[in-house]
């Protein structure tokens, strides 16, 4: 019998290549612009590009944003890759939901990544809500012993969850869970949107019940709402995920709102970031790590060398807008709104 969890994974995949609107093109970090040095006075050569997050240097502070993961060759072909190319190049590596895995043991090998990436910022991902259908820390640690992860992302997609019919839509009282579990858990825990963007009034729920990693994943990038009508809508007049495909917070206007949080956690950016410029944009605002999904799927569906080739096009893209800014090293370019020019 199929596990429809497990199915729906490569469901998604079909749908992101088949349909190029899923990414919603938004180009929200297109309405920000950076101060141009005629005059950088560094060498380029020179620059310092990495950054210290959960006690590991990264290259430079690119996160491959959760994906996939399931008993399927191609998504075990995909996360291989992936976690291949993050360990070469000193980026880290989110992976899918693991729910999965609970439900389909097969699963779990697309999960077992960390004989490929030995030394990588590795971080598991389950969804928060499932801690109100039956999720315990007991299912937090073995996702975590799975992947050997360095922290684990808590999930948040109530809008994912609400277009689907087969949706886990129960968010009653899930910060007290939340916070219960970042408190027993062994690694830190990361409070992360899927595209629609966690607010400020978010954040305070939490800030001070021990989460301290916030990934904002706003809107402007893959819309599942639109992922989710795509896998239901054949056959039946529903228009509810096209409805809500450009629904929530901008990636800049959600990070923007945790400045005040600035002494207090930790920002990831991800949602509708295209390229280094943009990363260097979410650095400036306040984002100490920039995360990148979609950029990497296709060239994960091919060889570990197509997205080593895709991460070092990035990371040239961000070295050369530091560059232009006259920034040698990121500390400099965290958190400096000089650097910025907003409408």
């Amino acid at each position: 019998m199929k596990d429809p969890t497990n199915e729906r994974k490569v469901e998604h995949i079909n749908i992101i290549n088949k349909d190029q609107n899923v990414d919603r093109k938004k180009f929200y970090f297109d309405n920000l612009s950076l101060v141009h040095r005629a005059l950088p006075e560094i060498d380029y050569t020179a620059i310092d590009t990495s950054v210290e997050l959960f006690n590991k240097r990264l290259s430079f502070p690119l996160l491959i944003s959760s994906m996939t993961g399931g008993d399927h060759e191609l998504v075990r072909t995909i996360n291989r890759n992936l976690a291949i190319a993050a360990q070469e190049t000193q980026v880290a590596l989110g992976v899918g939901s693991q729910r999965v895995a609970f439900t389909h043991p097969g699963a779990r090998s697309s999960f077992e990544l960390r004989k490929y990436a030995p030394n990588a910022l590795l971080f598991a991902n389950l969804g928060a809500v499932q801690l109100n259908y039956g999720f315990t820390i007991e299912h937090c640690r073995k996702a975590v012993d799975m992947l050997q992860a360095d922290a684990l992302i808590f999930h948040l997609n109530p809008l994912q969850e609400a277009v689907q019919p087969e949706g886990d839509t129960n968010f009653a009282n899930l910060t007290v869970k939340i916070a219960a579990i970042a408190e027993q858990l062994e690694v830190p825990v990361i409070l992360k949107e899927v595209g629609a963007g966690i607010s400020a009034k978010d954040v305070s729920l939490l800030i001070d019940k021990g989460v301290h990693y916030i990934d904002v994943a706003g809107s402007g990038g893959t819309s599942w709402s639109r992922i989710e009508h795509y896998r239901h809508s054949e056959g039946k007049n529903e228009e509810i995920g096209i409805t809500f495909q450009d629904w929530g917070l901008p990636t800049p206007m959600a990070i923007k709102a945790l400045q005040k949080y600035r002494d207090q956690m930790t920002v990831i950016a991800s949602g509708g970031l295209r390229n280094g410029i943009d990363m260097v944009k979410a650095i400036i605002l306040g984002a100490r790590l920039c995360g990148l999904a979609s950029p990497f799927l296709q060239p994960a569906m091919e060889s570990q060398d197509q997205v080593i080739e895709r991460i070092i096009r990035l990371k040239r893209e961000f070295q050369t807008a530091m560059f232009l800014l006259g920034v040698a090293k990121f500390d400099d370019l965290h958190f400096n709104p000089d650097l910025l020019i907003e409408p």
